[in-house]
């Protein structure tokens, strides 16, 4: 498939192209330089065919920090994968050092060059795209993305170059794509485990909390299952967040969780489980994801024979609302058991697909409770009058009780461990509905009054 790759010096609006381009806001905008730092995969839809499209970081050459020098390795890594380059600046700006230094590393590519004078908000504004002809690039566009004007040459010259490339690729038949939210706080190690998981470098790892900003999406296929495996940022308590991009990049990591089957929760074994873990944990729980707990840095910890049980109680104790997650200790560093993951992402996935019958729930499930109820001795009966399934993903149950009052929330818990027992639901969380019997209402319902009406001939 035809890709491109957008590249240029921090802040001159390649994430504003991206996103135009795409039609999405799925990159992370802002005033702040710097704020896009993994590689963000797109698609851009012509008529009938589409090509890829890849936003990057903004380039500083030769760079010694760590965060600028990573991103220059994304960069690279884009840069050899696509066919077209986009070299991104800003036309108010004019031309800057930093523009002329990016440009032999883009011509030692030998790939064609479109050199995007971005920020041309006006027609007034043309003019200061003429002194970027120098640069030598194939073709030279002046847009304004925030405003969309010029996109439309732009896209046209892009397809012009993919003509004679095939189209997206049919990808074969497989197992539905099951998409895998990696969540946790800052700096448990989310973006290294998603790597180990892909087995190649997709994320920036740093030590830095924070690195991750947008939420990073990959395909992986593994033994006929695709999945989508989501790098999201790095969840901080609410006050806590500094700065526009951080505050928007934890709503995008929230809103990876809403879209994602499964999320893997990730905590740093070396700290335990802290408040925020179990707030976040929280989130997945309302959001109707999947749940496994992981305990990553696992080789980082002193071990005997009583430490897994140890974390394990602590993770109970600390995540009640948890109690049906699978707890999995790992180390993104060394691969110890990441491999096992996939093993229960698969069966978390198929557990929230289960569909019950509702026959199955009334004539045998629900005369099992009861009859279980009764040899406990329990003179309460669960006081259901008819139970259905109303979806799944995950799995949500109808209660129709035969009184006139909720269900106590400890029998609607009995409820759920009695479904889970029966059922399995591995890893997944059970929501329950209860609806209440209606009263009777005495009379004619139309005439609340209860008045009697005369006849028709009496009124005449």
């Amino acid at each position: 498939m035809f890709q491109i790759a957008i590249v240029g010096r921090p802040n001159v609006g390649k994430s504003t192209l991206f996103n135009r381009l795409c039609g999405t806001r799925k990159s992370i905008v802002g005033d702040e330089p710097g704020i896009t730092r993994d590689r963000i995969y797109g698609k851009i839809r012509h008529g009938r065919k589409t090509v890829s499209v890849l936003d990057t970081g903004g380039l500083i050459p030769e760079a010694r920090e760590i965060i600028p020098e990573s991103i220059l390795g994304q960069v690279e890594a884009a840069v050899n994968e696509s066919r077209l380059l986009l070299l991104v600046v800003d036309g108010r700006a004019g031309i800057t050092p930093l523009d002329e230094q990016l440009l032999p590393m883009l011509r030692r590519t030998g790939k064609p060059v479109f050199t995007v004078v971005n920020k041309i908000d006006a027609p007034g504004l043309e003019a200061h795209t003429a002194s970027f002809y120098e640069f030598g690039a194939e073709q030279v566009f002046g847009v304004s993305a925030e405003h969309n004007r010029g996109i439309g040459d732009l896209i046209e010259a892009i397809f012009e170059k993919a003509k004679d490339f095939p189209d997206e690729p049919e990808l074969p038949e497989v197992a539905g794509e099951i998409k895998v939210a990696v969540v946790g706080r800052p700096n448990v190690g989310k973006s290294s485990l998603v790597n180990r998981l892909l087995g190649f470098e997709r994320s920036i790892v740093t030590d830095i909390a924070g690195t991750t900003r947008d939420a990073v999406d990959t395909l992986l296929e593994r033994e006929g299952t695709r999945y989508r495996i989501i790098d999201t940022a790095g969840i901080r308590r609410k006050g806590k967040t500094e700065g526009l991009a951080e505050k928007i990049s934890v709503i995008m990591a929230q809103k990876s969780m809403k879209r994602a089957d499964v999320a893997l929760l990730l905590l740093d074994a070396e700290e335990g489980v802290t408040r925020l873990d179990a707030a976040i944990g929280g989130y997945a729980y309302e959001l109707g994801c999947s749940v496994i707990i992981v305990f990553n840095k696992w080789d980082l910890v002193e071990k005997d024979e009583h430490t897994l049980k140890e974390f394990q109680e602590s993770a109970r104790r600390r995540m009640k609302y948890l109690s049906f997650a699978p707890i999995l200790t790992v180390s993104a560093l060394t691969g110890q058991r990441v491999s096992k993951m996939f093993e229960l992402i698969r069966k978390a996935y198929e557990a929230r697909q289960i569909r019950i019958p509702t026959g199955t729930l009334n004539n045998v499930f629900a005369p099992d409770i009861e009859k279980q109820l009764s040899r406990q001795g329990q003179h309460q009966k669960l006081g259901i009058g008819y139970v259905t399934q109303v979806s799944s993903a995950p799995p949500t149950f109808v209660v129709f009780t035969s009184g006139r009052e909720k269900l106590h929330f400890s029998m609607e818990r009995y409820l759920v461990n009695q479904l889970r027992e029966q059922f399995g639901f591995f890893a997944a969380p059970v929501r329950i509905q209860q609806k209440l019997k209606k009263p009777k209402v005495p009379g004619n319902p139309q005439n609340p009054g209860h008045v009697k009406l005369k006849k028709k001939k009496d009124i005449e």
